[in-house]
């Protein structure tokens, strides 16, 4: 990452300010940590969310040099995997979403096509056998490059909330049905 920064001289009162400004030419690189490998071989017949996969099932394979970071994570029952969406295409700042039927702005979506092709997903951990993590509620499509783990905890990531924009234009039984997609294909 690219970032330039200046420091004025020591202010009056001994604090020494640090501004940070990042670049538009900013390169950021990232080291795959494991590999996800699923059944989903083709974007179309992928659940769109984790909540639609519950039967889904795969694994992420950990490079055995990152194997000793697994330690204590079988106490959770779900994680967040962040992966590289390596099959996403082109980047669109508009889309339609798979809930509707409605161009809609990408940053308002959860459409893959983003202009950093990241993913996030919440699954259930169903166990660990030494670098493998063995998952349930998987969305994702097989051979994603896995670049980090964090544990789901509900007394810092769960959210009561309030509004959800477009999404509650949409009725359960839709959401239901797009989200499944067309898993019978797989």
């Amino acid at each position: 990452m690219s970032i330039a920064i200046s420091s004025p001289k020591e202010g009056a009162d001994g604090t020494d300010p640090v501004v940070a400004e990042v670049t538009r030419e900013v390169s950021i690189r990232y080291r795959p940590i494991g590999v996800i490998r699923t059944g989903h071989v083709s974007a179309g017949a992928t659940p769109i969310q984790p909540v639609f996969a519950k039967g889904c099932t795969g694994r992420a394979e950990i490079f055995p040099e990152f194997a000793e970071g697994l330690r204590d994570l079988e106490g959770f029952s779900h994680i967040y995997l962040i992966y590289y969406l390596h099959k996403a295409g082109a980047m669109k700042l508009t889309v339609k979403p798979f809930l509707q039927d409605v161009e809609r702005g990408l940053f308002a979506t959860r459409a893959p096509c983003r202009p950093n092709a990241i993913g996030l997903s919440i699954v259930e951990l169903v166990r660990r056998e030494g670098n493998v993590l063995y998952l349930d509620g998987v969305d994702i499509l097989d051979g994603a490059p896995l670049l980090d783990i964090k544990p789901y905890v509900p007394r810092f990531d769960w959210i009561e909330t309030t509004r959800n924009g477009w999404q509650d234009e949409v009725d359960d039984e839709t959401a239901r049905q797009r989200g499944r997609r067309r898993q019978s294909e797989r």
